[in-house]
């Protein structure tokens, strides 16, 4: 058995594209059209990943269905080099921290569909510092 993806819905698929790409630096793997379900699917990957596994974003061409949140499906979560950094560019880019990386080993913010997503420091937690070791945790995660 091997694991192959998660699907999300997505509103705005060059929003999220932006987002999974440019904040979180997933890369797209393959993109399908389906005509006869007017849908769009797009992978993306972690780049150099030798699991395969991918997130596959849901872009349905004619909804205007708000997509909920569903509290069982939690999360999902991508070991980054520096979360200091990614948590950096998430505030540039307007998005709130649920919960900064205080301990230098864990944050979680959300995307623009509103999926939460978990970050972990790869190897040994960084240091804790200013500004995060002050930040307070906000919302729900």
């Amino acid at each position: 058995m091997r694991f192959l993806h998660t699907m999300v819905r997505v509103a705005d698929l060059e929003k999220s594209l932006d987002f999974y790409c440019n904040i979180l630096g997933l890369v797209e793997t393959r993109r399908k059209e389906y005509p006869q379900w007017e849908c769009t699917l797009v992978y993306l990957a972690v780049p150099n990943d030798p699991s395969g596994a991918e997130v596959e974003l849901t872009y349905n061409w004619n909804s205007d269905e708000e997509y909920g949140i569903g509290r069982a499906f939690g999360h999902l979560a991508f070991e980054v080099d520096n979360i200091y950094e990614v948590c950096q560019k998430a505030l540039d880019a307007g998005i709130e921290l649920n919960v900064p990386p205080k301990d230098g080993w864990m944050a979680f913010f959300r995307s623009p569909d509103n999926i939460s997503i978990e970050l972990l420091q790869k190897g040994e937690k960084l240091e804790p510092k200013e500004p995060w070791i002050n930040m307070e945790n906000k919302g729900w995660w």
